[in-house]
């Protein structure tokens, strides 16, 4: 028997790679493709920490702590909590107020289909195929005439337009899948509409709001352009005070500022990490809408 068991076994062709060749490959290319993505943020922070880091140094002869003392200090002239304050707000007021928004929409494309949805597919899209500065422009004039311009309030309206795609995108991938037979079961049993909606559509749907959220916030956050023109240098963010310090010639505090800046789009895509891939990955059904 151990004979025969022996013979069946597959003989090496002279041709074949070795077995461990494309696991090496594979793990090569994905530790490049991390440390390519890594390296900003080590530059950034070894800078933020850096006392006069001059080329060709390798690292710094000397760490301090003087760039983050300078931009949490009120007397500096940089109102770092007030920006980031307001970045919270304005990133976190869009998210909701986009997902409240997108998520009929999405429901009619993701589960319906009419004359001309490809028309609709390709207006909703238009906002991230067009450059904002070719759109802001306009708006600016017309939010000046209005009176929203240099407000908090004309700010948030104006970065809907760049969320908006993504928020309506996500959530159709996810109505595509989505069996609206469980609300009518719900409904001949007595619920009503809001209780169908809390017991029955939002748990069902619930990854695709949090990735729709993500990506909503850091596209509002992230916001720089649109700030700055509809804002008029009144709304202060955190990317407008990642510009000042990058054009100051403080690197060290450019540095810091943009940690400050990274931190909380890290913090939340690590949080909602679990959503976006696996069984329960949100984005699977994009292909289907």
């Amino acid at each position: 028997m151990a004979s025969a068991s022996q013979s069946k076994k597959p003989q090496k062709l002279p041709g074949d790679k070795p077995s461990w060749l494309w696991p090496l490959f594979r793990t090569s290319v994905l530790g490049f493709i991390l440390f390519m993505l890594s390296f900003p943020i080590i530059a950034f922070f070894i800078n933020a920490f850096a006392f006069r880091w001059f080329y060709p140094q390798l690292f710094p002869k000397n760490l301090s702590m003087d760039a983050w003392e300078n931009i949490f200090n009120p007397a500096s002239g940089v109102d770092l909590w007030g920006a980031l304050s307001t970045s919270l707000f304005i990133a976190v007021t869009v998210t909701l107020v986009s997902l409240i928004i997108g998520m009929p929409t999405a429901r009619a494309l993701g589960m319906y289909k009419f004359k001309g949805k490809r028309i609709v597919e390709f207006l909703i899209l238009a906002p991230i195929i067009v450059p904002g500065i070719a759109y802001v422009v306009g708006l600016n004039i017309n939010f000046l005439q209005l009176g929203l311009a240099s407000s908090v309030f004309g700010v948030m309206l104006v970065h809907l337009i760049p969320v908006m795609p993504y928020v309506v995108l996500t959530l159709s991938g996810v109505f595509a899948n989505y069996n609206a037979d469980f609300e009518l079961q719900a409904r001949t049993l007595g619920a009503g509409p809001i209780a169908t909606f809390y017991h029955v559509t939002l748990p069902a749907i619930f990854p695709g709001l949090v990735v729709s959220g993500l990506f909503a916030f850091l596209v509002s956050w992230s916001q720089y352009i649109l700030t700055l023109l509809i804002g008029g240098g009144k709304v202060q963010t955190i990317p407008l005070l990642v510009f000042t310090a990058a054009t100051s010639g403080n690197n060290a505090r450019a540095a810091a500022i943009s940690l400050v800046f990274i931190a909380p789009a890290v913090l939340i895509l690590i949080l909602t990490s679990r959503f976006l891939s696996g069984r329960s990955g949100a984005i699977g059904g994009l292909g289907k809408v």
